[in-house]
């Protein structure tokens, strides 16, 4: 039998939702704690068990009057009582009768069943960890709310470095990959990482040296195997300065993959608006224009695949016109080719009918961004290089070779970074419109405010939208993250059935998008410690504060384990 920890406050006024517990001499009651109230109905009809959260503290002298009788009860010269006080936030009553609780009922701390009861796990088919609570116990997320069951999506907020939004997507990512929630799923269900920020992510499949006795514990008690990601594919762009194909990476140079994209591939998957940010769509009939030449350059690809398959020939992966209204066929093999045969079309020989009604200056200004992007797409978008080694090249995220792929943009400049993110996007959004919802595909991107921005429209930020509202059904699920969710796209934030946040900014703390959180828990997100964050899930109304442990994966280089396969290779 449980020690009580105190009793139903009767000084102050106890509701169904919410009551105060008069905490005992010696026992310690803290914020997060999860306690459990039996009370009697009072026609005497059958018990009611309330479960609920501490979300309040606070202690007091009872008897005194003004701030100066500290120092009096202090001497000792003014004898007074301390009162030691918690409120509640009732999370579960059972059965749903809503009535206050009595005072001077015993309130105990909810253990066991007790506490998977309060936190409503034990409803909880499926599900995954969520960390571990302030009582050293496990916190579930139900996974239900995550595949698209009931709900889906993930968004992470908090401050860049002290938050940890990209470890704990991870922690989550590998949680979900291991667990028995997949069921028969779990082997096709595939995971597509975009890496932002440095080369930390190219090494997940590499033990990590710095774990420590206590973390492997913490692994073990959360049912997840304290070991690296497995079925890894690394994929980077191309550098620049090399006609070759290289990887653009500086810190691994094994397993690495390399993504880039064919003038024909270009033009007849309609990427062509990629290339242009949201800010160029908005202005003037620019938008117009583009959505024009994208589809122009559609059916000019689609012909050319038509005049291959005529000629029993392979697709091509360059692009044959006819330049200057004549018959003479020209190769469009490089990204300068390209922009060189559009303004051909648009503003030095208009007489073709690809202006349509638009005016002159708005051709000029597509013109203008598409050599502005020149420096940054050349070495991405290539028609110069034979069929089948540009066939190595094309990225899969729905490969069955691998379970998770790790995709390089943080050596691209920004519209390059938003062009990959939205071309891959489209395309994995396309195919699983084909295949179905499964197998699921878990999508992990960060700076989501600069990819779907509240302000303006792109059509990256379409399709974000696009998979936050129809991914469920679809099987894409987006774990995004950013550093403040107020310049995120509501759409996206909204949909997401799970919220997490780390460290805020006090700023941003106080907007509208973390009304999820209490008042109390809006002032500790400004404190949080890196590995704590504030989880919300629909099924449990008080946000639970849980902490993660380090990851047994190598986030850099300088943590990367020496394994005995790795001795084999070091040459003396």
């Amino acid at each position: 039998m449980t020690t009580p920890i105190g009793y139903v406050l009767g000084t102050q006024e106890a509701t169904p939702l919410e009551f105060w517990v008069a905490v005992l001499p010696g026992q310690v009651l803290r914020l997060d704690d999860v306690i459990s109230v039996q009370t009697h109905r009072p026609d005497g009809g059958e018990i009611v068990n309330f479960y609920g959260v501490v979300d309040h503290v606070r202690t007091l002298h009872e008897g005194t009057q003004f701030d100066t009788d500290t120092f009096l009860v202090k001497s000792g010269s003014l004898p007074v009582n301390v009162s030691y006080a918690a409120h509640i936030q009732v999370t579960r009553i059972e059965p749903e009768e809503y009535l206050p609780p009595q005072p001077g009922d015993t309130v105990n701390l909810a253990v066991d069943e007790d506490l998977k009861r309060a936190l409503h796990f034990d409803g909880m088919e499926k599900r995954i960890p969520a960390g571990t609570m302030r009582n050293s116990s496990p916190a579930y997320l139900n996974y239900e709310f995550i595949d698209g069951t009931k709900g889906a999506h993930v968004n992470i907020s908090g401050v860049s470095g002290v938050a940890t939004k990209t470890s704990y997507a991870l922690f989550l990512l590998q949680g979900i990959l291991t667990s028995a929630a997949l069921g028969s799923h779990r082997a096709n269900t595939k995971a597509l990482i975009f890496n932002v920020k440095g080369e930390d992510l190219f090494f997940l499949d590499k033990p990590n040296a710095k774990l420590r006795e206590e973390d492997f514990a913490e692994y073990q008690k959360l049912g997840i195997p304290a070991e690296p990601f497995k079925d890894v594919r690394f994929c980077a762009s191309p550098r620049k300065t090399s006609h070759d194909v290289d990887p653009h990476l500086d810190q691994r140079a094994d397993n690495i993959s390399v993504y880039l994209w064919s003038i024909r591939e270009l033009c007849r998957d309609r990427l062509f608006s990629f290339l242009f940010a949201g800010e160029d769509l908005e202005r003037g009939n620019l938008g117009f224009l583009v959505s024009v030449v994208e589809e122009r350059l559609a059916r000019l690809a689609e012909e050319n695949d038509r005049n291959d398959k005529k000629a029993n020939r392979k697709p091509a992966v360059h692009l044959d016109v006819e330049p200057f209204g004549t018959s003479e066929k020209k190769h469009i093999k490089t990204f300068r080719d390209l922009i060189e045969f559009l303004e051909d079309k648009l503003v030095e020989n208009v007489d073709n009918g690809w202006l349509g009604r638009n005016v002159a200056s708005t051709a000029e200004a597509l013109i203008r961004r598409v050599w502005g992007v020149r420096d940054e797409m050349g070495h991405l978008i290539r028609g110069d290089l034979p069929a089948e080694q540009i066939a190595k090249y094309q990225l899969d995220p729905l490969s069955p070779a691998h379970q998770l792929t790790i995709v390089d943009i943080n050596k691209l400049r920004g519209k390059a970074q938003k062009f990959v993110v939205g071309v891959l996007l489209q395309k994995l959004f396309s195919e699983k419109e084909k295949r179905g919802q499964y197998p699921v595909v878990f999508i992990v991107l960060d700076e989501l405010n600069k990819y779907a921005p509240r302000e303006g429209r792109s059509p990256i930020k379409n399709l974000l939208v696009e998979i936050a509202e129809r991914g469920r059904s679809l099987g894409i699920i987006l774990i995004g993250a950013q550093q403040t969710a107020s310049e995120v796209e509501r759409r996206v934030v909204g949909q997401a059935a799970i919220r997490v946040v780390g460290r805020l900014d006090s700023a941003e703390a106080e907007r509208p998008e973390y009304n999820f959180l209490t008042g109390a828990c809006r002032k500790r997100s400004l404190l949080l410690k890196s590995g704590s964050m504030f989880v919300h899930q629909p099924e449990v109304p008080s946000p639970l504060l849980v902490n993660f442990p380090f990851p047994p994966y190598a986030t850099r280089e300088s943590e990367v384990a020496i394994t005995e396969d790795d001795d084999e290779d070091i040459e003396f």
